[in-house]
């Protein structure tokens, strides 16, 4: 049984597999292409969407998370996160020198064994099955519940959007969870809320219970799933589109909204002190994880082993810079603590304190770069299920490729109605919580896989080496454990219960089933 947990297949096989007659996939994606992905799932996702929550933080009590014999031991105690304040700047660097230990192994990995799959193909190479089924299963928390993150804040920007293009709202049960719509309406009746997005407040009852659901967070997911069985070349186009909007979107904040201020917002700079910059980490950790969604088109890319490591490192390094920025300038504008539960926290902020067209433009910009996190994103997950269902750890359909357009549409239509119906009821705290110990655990992984590898298979050809081996992947794996350990105990029990089924699929099918 041992043995067979632990069967591994060399990066030779892995290859020679994936690049079988039956198997090819267009390839059209070049290093430009790689860049613009990996810079379109990163930036969005953490300047748009999750600045708001890390730096105001999402603190709940052991009842309100959830009523169990178990957590009723713990009444009382924290279940959430501090907020870092201002110094969230700082929470970004952290989270980016992690991610960059991360991204050096990645790299490695990615031009070592140029195949779909990203980690979970890696970790079949270097740790053997079960560590890969762990992976590939863990994977879904990154690409999948991550994508319901991305979809609710789209769904935010754009009732900015429609406001600034018609100057009404929507109703509030239309556009929200039900959690977030109860929070809006204590939210907005004290005072420390604008209700001019929403043309009414109240919320439908049914059996006793509010009802509301994120109907525009569906919409988007359906038109991403959409495009994305189309074709690759069909969506790195999109994408390309989107990620210049966006790019100049930023930008112009950094510049516009430096002129708006006000650095007494700055005072204190770290609230919650250490705690809270580590907490903020942990959550905009998940604004860097664009560079593995590039890992998974390799058998896509024209040129794998050359380009791969430009596309990871090379958006790495640009969104570094600019969350650095946006993380100054939005807490300057308005209190850290004005932006709790809040999806869309940069349009927030020009809506306070700039002028309605900048505030239009702000939104457009953050929209298309939701669009494009979730299309990146959304490409990621059913190449991760191909790879699993090429190795039988999956259903066969799951590597089924479309007749004309070659790309993995089964998957790709059932992770979109996971995503879309997910988004319907689902907040974006948890969702990028959940996502972020997911990845977290995958980079760890990713990190150890190289060092397995360096001993197992020396003489493989390495496009590119990870420097300072072992320094490096060590330092990934300890800066992004110590990162897990800084997210909310209710993420800790809901991974818990994750896993837990994906081990109950496994020994129930692909134990069985695998090669």
């Amino acid at each position: 049984m041992l043995t067979k947990l632990l069967k591994k297949k060399s990066p030779e096989e892995l290859v020679d597999e994936a690049y079988d007659a039956d198997r090819l996939m267009t390839k059209h994606l070049t290093a430009f292409d790689l860049l613009a992905f990996g810079v379109g799932a990163t930036i969005g996702s953490g300047i748009f969407a999750l600045t708001g929550t890390a730096a105001a933080g999402q603190l709940q009590s052991a009842k309100e998370f959830w009523s169990t014999p178990l957590l009723n031991l713990i009444m009382g105690a924290s279940m959430g996160r501090e907020g870092a304040g201002p110094a969230l700047v700082i929470s970004f660097l952290i989270a980016a020198i992690a991610c960059g230990f991360a991204a050096l192994c990645y790299a490695e990995l990615a031009a070592m064994i140029p195949v779909s799959g990203s980690a979970y193909t890696f970790a079949y190479a270097s740790l053997g099955e079960v560590i890969a089924w762990i992976i590939g299963w863990d994977l879904i928390l990154e690409y999948a519940v991550g994508n319901i993150a991305v979809a609710v804040s789209w769904s935010e920007h754009f009732l900015h959007v429609y406001y600034g293009l018609t100057g009404g709202g929507l109703p509030l049960w239309l556009t929200s969870d039900v959690h977030t719509a109860l929070a809006l309406q204590k939210s907005i009746a004290a005072g420390s809320l604008q209700s001019h997005l929403y043309s009414s407040l109240d919320l439908p009852v049914f059996f006793g219970h509010a009802f509301a659901i994120n109907l525009p967070a569906f919409i988007i997911v359906a038109l991403v799933t959409w495009i994305l069985i189309v074709g690759i070349k069909e969506s790195a186009f999109a994408n390309s589109i989107a990620v210049v909007i966006k790019v100049v979107v930023v930008i112009f904040f950094i510049v516009y909204g430096g002129g708006l201020v006000k650095p007494s917002n700055w005072v204190p700079f770290a609230p919650s002190g250490f705690v809270g910059i580590m907490g903020g980490a942990a959550i905009v950790f998940f604004s860097f994880i664009g560079f593995d969604a590039v890992s998974s088109t390799a058998e896509e890319t024209k040129n794998p082993q050359r380009d791969m490591p430009i596309g990871m490192i090379g958006s790495l390094i640009i969104c570094t810079i600019l969350y650095a920025l946006v993380s100054l300038v939005l807490t300057g504008i308005m209190p850290y603590q004005n932006y709790a539960n809040d999806a869309a926290p940069v349009a927030t902020a020009i809506a306070v304190g700039g002028a309605p067209w900048a505030h239009l433009l702000v939104s457009v910009g953050a929209l298309a770069g939701m669009t494009s996190v979730l299309l990146v994103f959304q490409m990621g997950q059913p190449r991760i299920f191909m790879a699993m269902a090429r190795d039988k750890l999956l259903p066969a359909f799951f590597a089924r490729l479309h007749p004309k357009y070659r790309t993995p549409f089964i998957p790709t239509i059932l992770t979109g109605l996971f995503v879309g119906l997910s988004a319907l009821c689902v907040d974006i705290g948890q969702a990028a919580e959940l996502t972020n110990i997911g990845t977290l655990a995958a980079f760890i992984i990713v990190c150890a896989g190289v060092l397995f590898l360096r001993k197992s298979s020396p003489n493989t050809n390495r496009p590119f080496k990870c420097p300072l081996v072992p320094l490096v992947p060590w330092a990934g794996i300890i800066s992004c454990f110590i990162l897990m350990l800084s997210l909310p105990v209710a993420t800790w029990i809901r991974f818990v219960v994750w896993m837990a089924v994906g081990f109950a699929i496994y020994f129930g099918y692909g134990y069985r089933k695998a090669n």
